[in-house]
């Protein structure tokens, strides 16, 4: 009796070494299974500058209002864009001032990460400069402005005359 103890507690133990390996193993690929995801999904081009490979025309014979919204979750800061809204037309470069303040007396860390409507609306848009594309610090009480450089394609649908961007900042800090 005593002898089928313990070769169970050592089936057991052997199951247990070999389910912790089998973990340990899974944990240490999760990183590049997460690289590897986000690259084929495309969340990395969030993080990058559009490049402008070919010469854009304007397309003056279309307007697009385009709204600019500006959020903040988990940080003791005031964020706005300096413009509620504008009118572009598509294919031209257009750069917008965004204000963040940080209101504590600490140092706080975050990073925008940023919404379109239609959803579609991320295929047209080619951000040149964005705050968004790196994690932004503030001293305590600072306050600073930040460009945003972009064009609409002009390959943007023609019923689509009305847009939005949203960028909401996230505590990276903690």
């Amino acid at each position: 009796m005593k002898q089928d103890v313990a070769k169970t507690n050592v089936d057991i133990l052997k199951k247990l070494l070999v389910f912790s390996v089998v973990m340990f193993g899974f944990g240490y690929a999760l990183v590049p299974l997460y690289k590897k995801f986000c690259e084929v999904t495309g969340i990395y081009e969030l993080e990058r500058p559009d490049t402008l490979t070919k010469h854009t025309e304007v397309d003056n014979t279309r307007s697009i209002s385009l709204l600019l919204d500006a959020n903040v979750r988990g940080l003791p800061w005031k964020f706005k864009s300096l413009q509620a809204n504008i009118h572009l037309h598509p294919g031209k470069l257009t750069e917008v001032m965004y204000e963040i303040s940080n209101e504590s007396e600490e140092v706080q860390v975050g990073q925008a990460i940023p919404s379109y409507s239609p959803k579609n609306l991320e295929r047209y848009l080619k951000k040149i400069e964005c705050f968004c594309f790196s994690q932004q610090e503030l001293q305590g009480k600072e306050v600073k402005q930040l460009p945003v450089r972009f064009l609409i394609d002009p390959e943007i649908p023609g019923d689509i005359h009305t847009a939005t961007i949203s960028y909401t900042f996230f505590n990276v800090k903690n």
